[in-house]
């Protein structure tokens, strides 16, 4: 069944794989972006329209122009370190823009949303791996930005009848194996990627924040899912929501590989797969990160049907070389 899509960030990272993945599989995508870490080049797929979700006089317009039948947003801030220090940057958009985006969808009747959040929402792991059932106390503004909107989205369920499903990541990974899509953040700020440009001679060195956290080799460990899985997964929401119409009832989901990696190991995989040497230098840890997060996701593979397709560190390190 094809519907019609808003994907909010669709010329971001994540956005970008979706709204191909979206659109070859038929249904009719229309890409909301303000460009302010996305690229206008990478909406490959579908239609563009420049806007930013503070601008609810905007939003309105376009759900007035194209009548979605379901939203799909991935307009997050989401730089762990960089909430810390600017929290209003992260209260503003993540919250006071999703709500504007939300206030447009009950406005015009859509009820229909999938929901970009993050395993930050759990804080510290109390123990691994983490299911949907875990505790959550986030220890960033980030991490508390995602868990603010799970909960007006609860709200907005039993108030307006908002049907939703929310994707909890750990870490998105990789590139779009047909070499149309990659991962460009500026400033970079995802560990694989910066691996890579260590690896070509792009910078001059890789940094380890904190060397001595609680783990085998006293850097963190992160659990590693490829982009084009997490979109997969998406897909797989959708279908879910459009299929099951009013019958269908909200759900929280993790999305991770299963599989913990600490940043020594990330390291020392690229220089195996690569063959290149480069220059690995220890720094103090950064505030918020927690020392592992490695999900369960028996929720969504038994619930959503889903399977996931690069189950292997190597094989996602393979898409980005």
């Amino acid at each position: 069944m094809s519907v019609k899509v808003f994907i909010i960030g669709g010329a971001g990272y994540i956005g970008s794989h979706m709204a191909k993945l979206a659109y070859m599989d038929g249904h009719t995508v229309i890409v909301l972006d303000n460009l302010s870490t996305g690229h206008r080049d990478a909406v490959k797929y579908g239609k563009f329209e420049f806007c930013d979700i503070n601008n609810l006089e905007r939003l309105q317009e376009l759900f007035d122009l194209y009548e979605p039948d379901i939203v799909m947003h991935f307009a997050a801030f989401s730089i762990v370190g960089e909430s810390v220090l600017d929290p209003y940057k992260y209260y503003n958009n993540n919250i006071s823009g999703t709500l504007n985006l939300l206030k447009s969808m009950t406005d015009h009747k859509c009820n229909k949303f999938i929901f970009s959040s993050t395993a930050a929402v759990y804080g510290d792991p109390q123990y691994i791996p983490i299911d949907e059932n875990h505790v959550k106390k986030p220890i960033n503004p980030y991490g508390k930005s995602k868990l603010m909107v799970e909960d007006i989205l609860e709200d907005f369920d039993l108030a307006y009848g908002m049907k939703y499903v929310t994707f909890r990541y750990f870490n998105a990974a990789g590139h779009d194996a047909d070499g149309e899509l990659s991962e460009r953040h500026n400033p970079e700020t995802h560990l694989l990627p910066l691996i890579l440009q260590a690896s070509r001679g792009e910078r001059d060195s890789i940094s380890i924040f904190g060397s001595d956290y609680n783990t085998p080799d006293g850097t963190c460990i992160r659990d590693y899912i490829h982009v084009s899985d997490l979109c997969q997964a998406h897909l797989k929401g959708l279908k879910y929501l459009i299929r099951g119409k009013k019958n269908a009832t909200s759900r929280i989901y993790n999305l991770g590989n299963e599989k913990g990696h600490s940043v020594r190991e990330v390291i020392e995989s690229v220089k195996s797969i690569t063959g290149k040497n480069f220059t690995v230098v220890s720094q103090k840890r950064r505030q918020g990160d927690p020392a592992t997060l490695v999900a369960s996701c028996d929720k969504a593979k038994k619930e959503l049907s889903i399977a996931f397709k690069y189950t292997k560190l190597e094989d996602i390190i393979k898409t980005l070389v």
